[in-house]
């Protein structure tokens, strides 16, 4: 069993006031870690401030904003657990051909936000601390239109394999989600509930996942300290489906 590691360790998440990184911040602060949340829009900072209700700090910083990322790390000083869950990047959907380069390339904002965060934030990261990422399940599963965030995902995923070598003995590892219903979803409105059937109808659990249960596979990345270079997938099955 896993002890919980976590008490009085410094955590800072990238992305961390709104859906997954939220969620995150709450359930680390709660095993008693020092959390660090930051996010780039000022609706999800107020969001969090609110959550948070002063057990955890919340600012603000943009992925891509070098200066603006090294301010909270040189804050927190040592960190013992670094996590990046921000978007970063546009959800590029539809099929290859009919892509033009530049919607293709936006998609790697993700890529290029996690590789300021790590570049930016390891000099930081104790020699016995963690880096995690977060990737979802298209990095695996594969359908049709999907093919940037595939391959976005993909990136991320040898990404954290490259940096466990490297950065040995700092843990490196990343979480995949599935279908998770966090706000992404707003744009529905009444037909959220609907459309998150519709997508996870064939799936081994037949519903959508909560930010609260990925952000479990988060905790037990930063908590077990014999695992690095692999993918933790929080996708209710999606990928054997």
């Amino acid at each position: 069993m896993t002890d919980n590691n976590l008490s009085g360790k410094n955590v800072v998440i990238i992305g961390g006031t709104a859906g997954i990184g939220l969620a995150t911040a709450v359930a680390a602060s709660e095993l008693g870690a020092n959390v660090w949340a930051a996010g780039r829009t000022e609706a999800h900072i107020e969001k969090a401030r609110a959550v948070s209700n002063g057990k955890f700090e919340v600012r603000q910083a943009d992925t891509h904003n070098a200066e603006e990322l090294e301010a909270i790390f040189k804050e927190a000083g040592t960190i013992d657990h670094l996590v990046s869950a921000a978007i970063g990047g546009e959800r590029t959907i539809k099929p290859f051909i009919e892509q033009t380069e530049e919607q293709f390339k936006a998609a790697y904002g993700k890529l290029w936000g996690y590789a300021k965060v790590v570049r930016v934030g390891v000099p930081y990261v104790a020699q016995n601390g963690s880096v995690t990422l977060v990737s979802g399940s298209p990095a695996r599963k594969i359908t049709p239109s999907t093919s940037a965030l595939s391959c976005v995902g993909g990136s991320v995923e040898n990404l954290v394999r490259c940096l466990a070598v490297e950065l040995a003995p700092i843990r490196v590892n990343t979480v995949s989600p599935g279908t998770i219903d966090t706000a992404m979803f707003d744009q529905f409105g009444d037909e959220r509930g609907e459309r998150l059937a519709a997508m996870t109808s064939g799936h081994l659990i037949e519903r959508g996942g909560m930010s609260e249960e990925v952000a479990e596979g988060l905790i037990f990345v930063m908590n077990n300290r014999f695992v690095t270079g692999t993918t933790v997938d929080v996708d209710g099955g999606r990928i054997l489906s």
